[in-house]
């Protein structure tokens, strides 16, 4: 999945039930629509910190479902990778903002900016009496 985390196959449970839309015969016979669902907390692949992460961002249960393609291998492929690419968003460390302060050639723009606009402004008055 990441470098420092893979998630074994075996804790992430797959449901399968009825497509729904249209598709005639074999959409109403086979159970091509698939959920993967992984329990964070009862996971063994991760460590305490990461759990914590996870839940704070995405929650205790994360949940994929997939019923795009006619096959339930397809589909079965997709709702694990969307799985997966939930769970990654959700280990994603945000990098700290470092302040940064504007040039003093931006500075200068923004003040000069201000003046003509000012300027602008004042020669738009009636004249006094």
């Amino acid at each position: 999945m990441t470098r420092s985390v893979s998630i074994p196959r075996s804790e992430i449970e797959l449901r399968f039930s009825r497509s729904s839309g249209p598709g005639g015969q074999h959409a109403q016979k086979s159970d091509t629509r698939v959920e993967a669902t992984f329990d964070v907390e009862a996971s063994v692949a991760l460590t305490q910190t990461q759990k914590r992460r996870v839940v704070a961002r995405a929650g205790p249960v994360i949940r994929a479902i997939a019923q795009d393609e006619r096959s339930q291998w397809r589909n079965r492929e997709l709702a694990t990778e969307r799985l997966v690419e939930a769970l990654r968003e959700a280990l994603r460390v945000p990098r700290r903002r470092r302040p940064t302060r504007p040039t003093k050639a931006a500075v200068e723009r923004r003040l000069e900016q201000k003046r003509r606009r000012s300027d602008v402004k004042r020669l738009r008055r009636p004249p006094p009496d």
